[in-house]
């Protein structure tokens, strides 16, 4: 996943999106964000615990290790490579059993212009329609 997104899509529009109905989750996570960072909580669509159906949920950006005896640890990573995810211990377990879905409609890469200098780039679909990150 990349260092930055953004989203415009509201509840309803993600309930649709990916056919969840979930009405749980308090509504202010869902105001459109332009920049959004690790660290911030957004929402997020899984399969349930209870039922095996998808809902909606609010989750912070950063996975917490499953050996971290609390989320203040000083390692969060927010992004996993695809090529060691199966078998790097911070993700194995997550991968094999706590995965998501992240909508969004943008994201951020940046072009380096200088030693000190970044200029940021939105890339989004053309027709500008949601899409999703996969997350654990």
């Amino acid at each position: 996943m990349c260092g930055r997104y953004g989203r415009r899509a509201d509840k309803q529009r993600i309930a649709e999106w990916m056919e969840t109905h979930d009405d749980n989750v308090d509504e202010s996570f869902f105001a459109p964000s332009f920049n959004i960072a690790p660290q911030s909580v957004q929402p997020i669509v899984r399969i349930g615990r209870d039922k095996a159906e998808r809902e909606l949920a609010v989750m912070r950006w950063g996975l917490v290790p499953f050996w971290a005896k609390d989320a203040k640890v000083g390692f969060s990573p927010i992004n996993a490579k695809a090529e060691t995810i199966a078998t790097s211990p911070a993700f194995r377990e997550a991968w094999k059993t706590r995965r998501c879905l992240v909508p969004a409609e943008w994201f951020y890469e940046w072009k380096k212009i200088d030693e000190k200098t970044k200029q940021p780039h939105a890339i989004s679909l053309q027709d500008g329609s949601l899409f999703a990150f996969a997350g654990l």
